[in-house]
């Protein structure tokens, strides 16, 4: 019997449990063995606060996944590989691993799916229909996997964040694939939101315990596994256009970030403080709040991708039903301006008039010529160097 909505219900449930009884145990193990991450400069809180808390969310997937998931040939490749991207995660927590080491654990991890056929081999494009990866697809996927790893590792840098995201998209991801029928898929994805839900409950701000680098790329591993085996592996057009939709918010993030330090020519790898959860702490947003307003944008882009699956507003020979299309533009431009409104606030991009704009607002005393002046400096540093000297305490990841 192939698993339904009620299996995926009870799977997260499950998932949620064991995770949040577990997460406690962890922590309390993590601070007996002195495994804390401790205040500096690109830690993540300002206290001494346990890691590994991503071996408790292992916990909780392997529990619900034994018990739900029907363990076939690629069910127990994946599962492989979480065990082994989260003894890489544990490691690299512990030890802190050089980065190029970090990524081979990331690239062996992933290569055991890969290996076993959770692989990409065509895809369907709006307009263009389907494209054929040949010999292409299993590195292709490869490397999809090992992103989405670091791009969920890059948004874990304050309470609550990752997990939050990860938890928000998972479940849009399970409702999709019961949709495209592919059931086991939607049941894994149901338990990572579960996992992640679970965790929650003990990370959200202020956080007793952290999920460590074994968390944040076991959570970006099992996400990508899920958009593969639920979504890529079919011909509908939200296969490929609904995991980018949903993702939007991290993926941007980290393109932000690596072009900025390709910018200034600084590593890719090395901490900075220009995150998104950086620039609204910049502007006077607390933790909770950034937390708050980020799970809000992720909502919105999740909720367009499901939109985008469920709305009718066309039929299957691609012609439009005008109120259900205009439907879906209205929610569009919604989600657009929301999006263009927070680039806005959190600067991310720079123009003259916008850019003076905001200093009256921080500096409403502020002279003409002293705006002229910091307005050039944001415009070739990236900040103001008011905001920047009130801010130098928030941490970097």
């Amino acid at each position: 019997m192939a698993p339904d909505e009620l299996h995926a219900a009870l799977a997260a449930g499950t998932a949620a449990a064991v995770t949040a009884a577990l997460t406690p145990v962890v922590g309390r193990i993590s601070r007996h063995f002195g495994l804390l991450d401790e205040p500096r400069e690109r830690g993540l809180s300002q206290r001494m606060t346990p890691l590994l808390g991503g071996v408790a969310i292992v916990a909780g997937v392997l529990v619900a996944a034994l018990v739900f998931l029907p363990l076939d040939t690629t069910y127990r490749a994946i599962l492989a590989g979480a065990l082994v991207i989260t003894v890489v995660g544990a490691i690299d927590d512990i030890v802190d691993l050089h980065p190029a080491l970090k990524l081979a654990g990331q690239v062996g991890a992933a290569a055991i799916p890969v290996a076993y056929g959770v692989t990409v081999d065509n895809f369907t494009l709006p307009f263009v229909h389907r494209v054929d990866l040949g010999g292409l697809g299993a590195p292709m996927t490869l490397a999809g996997l090992v992103l989405i790893m670091n791009v969920v590792n890059f948004s874990d840098g304050v309470d609550g964040l990752a997990a939050g995201v990860c938890a928000i998209a998972a479940t849009s991801f399970s409702i999709i694939a019961f949709d495209l029928g592919k059931g086991p898929a939607g049941v894994l994805a149901a338990i990572i939101a579960g996992a992640a839900l679970g965790f929650l409950v003990h990370n959200f701000h202020p956080a007793s315990v952290f999920m460590g680098d074994c968390g944040s790329n076991l959570l970006g591993y099992l996400l990508g596994a899920v958009i593969v085996e639920g979504s890529l592996k079919t011909n509908a057009l939200i296969a490929l256009v609904g995991p980018l939709v949903v993702l939007a918010v991290p993926f941007l993030d980290t393109g932000f970030v690596l072009a900025k330090r390709l910018k200034y020519r600084r590593p890719v790898y090395r901490a900075d403080r220009w995150h998104f959860h950086h620039r609204m702490a910049n502007i006077g947003f607390s933790q909770r709040e950034t937390v708050l307003y980020l799970y809000g944008w992720m909502l919105s882009m999740a909720g367009l991708a499901v939109a985008l699956r469920f709305v009718p507003y066309s039929d299957k020979a691609g012609r439009l039903n005008l109120g259900w299309a205009m439907l879906m533009g209205v929610l569009f431009l919604l989600v657009l301006a929301a999006s263009v409104y927070l680039v806005y606030v959190l600067e991310i991009l720079k123009f003259r008039s916008l850019d003076a704009m905001r200093l009256r607002r921080v500096r409403p005393e502020t002279t003409e010529a002293e705006i002229d002046a910091d307005v050039e400096e944001h415009l070739q540093t990236g900040e103001f160097e008011s905001v920047r000297r009130e801010t130098e305490d928030f941490p970097a990841v």
